[in-house]
């Protein structure tokens, strides 16, 4: 124990000036936010809860004003009836597109989760199953496939281009704002209709600007990832253009209410608390993920990104080359965890997976990534994707645990 605390210690001192850029992007987040609470004048009373249809919840709809405001959207729609970030997404592609429509990604194939949501696999309720042309054109180098990107647009009527920011289970880097308003700034001068969709789970707040800033039409995003600050239990978020966020709402309750509906059943609080304390949490899992890095890398592990790398998302990757490496780190994260600490991690099918994966998540609230956890798929190269922390001291704990259970120490 002593000597991993040692070797921890040692790589805390190299990685201050690390540490000081995220702080200062900490910082500029909080005051976004802060402004935002005050500008609409946040009250004891916004906390109130509404019941049944949810018909003028101005706590709810102060909420969405404030994510509206620090997205730098027209118009946000959150809400706890989303059940998930993948949820959110499926209601905005829903919204937005028609039979006879296409859609397309220019980040490779889309998260695992929407496999049978597009249609990838066979659902009978895909979009495919409503006639919507799905292609997806690969990255390349980790960077957009330009060439062939413009070259499509120019030929077929694209109603939505779809961008997934983070890795997902992938082996490719994540993709930044500056990478994403070079493509999206071309794409517009040849089609300036097609509709920029953003997936950008886990990377709210680890910069200063959104993706809406650099010329997205819409983002989507989870309240059990960065904006909900693990204190937010459930919900996600739209926002973007008033049009098509209204789109959305109508997809999720029903034309001609929208937005108008929805009660909050006493979560106002708890989402408020949560936009109010995501900077410094994703600033701590930021910082979990930097430590990581550095360590492992250390160790002799392949890591991506390293530790002097740009930061888009709080995802760390450690690539282990072997199975039971990557299960033994995952269950050392389980054993630093708070709830269920316990638990003995396995592999096991996962609904919306085709492969096995393995998931440590003793979190406060079911499946919660911006919480410390960690997990990925039983398949080359066997990764591990671990993020979060609620504060980064937890996050250091948790990687000891993590490092001693590799080493065999249980």
């Amino acid at each position: 124990m002593e000597n991993i605390e040692n070797l921890v210690a040692e790589q805390e001192k190299k990685l201050a000036g690390q540490f000081s850029k995220i702080n200062e992007i900490e910082l500029e987040n909080s005051r976004r936010v802060l402004e935002a609470f005050r500008k609409y004048q946040v009250t004891e009373s916004d906390f109130s809860s509404t019941t049944g249809y949810g018909y003028n919840d101005l706590g709810r709809e102060k909420i969405e004003k404030i994510f509206a405001e620090v997205l730098g959207a027209e118009k946000a729609l959150v809400r706890s009836q989303f059940i998930s970030g993948s949820h959110a997404l499926t209601v905005a592609l829903f919204g937005l597109l028609r039979p006879g429509d296409m859609l397309l990604s220019i980040s490779g194939k889309p998260y695992d989760t929407l496999d049978e949501v597009i249609g990838i696999k066979e659902n009978p309720s895909s979009l495919a199953s409503f006639g919507i042309c799905y292609e997806q054109i690969d990255l390349v180098n980790d960077s957009f496939n330009e060439e062939e990107i413009l070259e499509f647009v120019s030929q077929h009527k694209v109603k939505v281009i779809e961008i997934q920011r983070s890795k997902g289970y992938s082996t490719r880097k994540s993709l930044s704002n500056q990478k994403l308003e070079s493509i999206i700034q071309k794409i517009k001068k040849v089609d300036s209709d097609v509709i920029i969709m953003v997936d950008n789970c886990y990377c709210e707040f680890v910069d200063i600007i959104s993706p809406l800033d650099v010329g997205a039409d819409i983002i989507v995003g989870s309240l059990i990832k960065n904006l909900g600050g693990g204190i937010a239990p459930n919900g996600a978020y739209i926002a973007g253009r008033s049009e098509l966020v209204d789109l959305c709402a109508e997809r999720l309750t029903l034309p001609g209410e929208g937005a108008e509906v929805g009660p909050t059943l006493g979560i106002n609080k708890q989402i408020l608390q949560g936009i109010f304390m995501a900077p410094s949490v994703v600033a701590s899992a930021l910082k979990v993920a930097v430590l990581t890095a550095q360590t492992m890398e250390t160790l002799g592990y392949e890591v991506e990104p390293s530790a002097f790398e740009e930061r888009v998302d709080i995802v760390q990757n450690i690539i282990f080359h072997n199975k039971d490496k990557l299960i033994s780190f995952t269950r050392g994260i389980q054993k630093a965890s708070p709830i269920d600490s316990f638990a003995l991690v396995e592999a096991w099918d996962m609904p919306g997976y085709t492969d096995q994966v393995v998931m440590a998540s003793g979190s406060f609230t079911q499946g919660s990534s911006i919480e410390l956890s960690c997990d990925g798929p039983i398949r080359e190269p066997y990764i591990a994707y671990m993020q979060g922390s609620l504060t980064y001291s937890y996050g250091r704990l948790g990687l000891i645990s993590a490092i001693k259970y590799l080493n065999g120490e249980k």
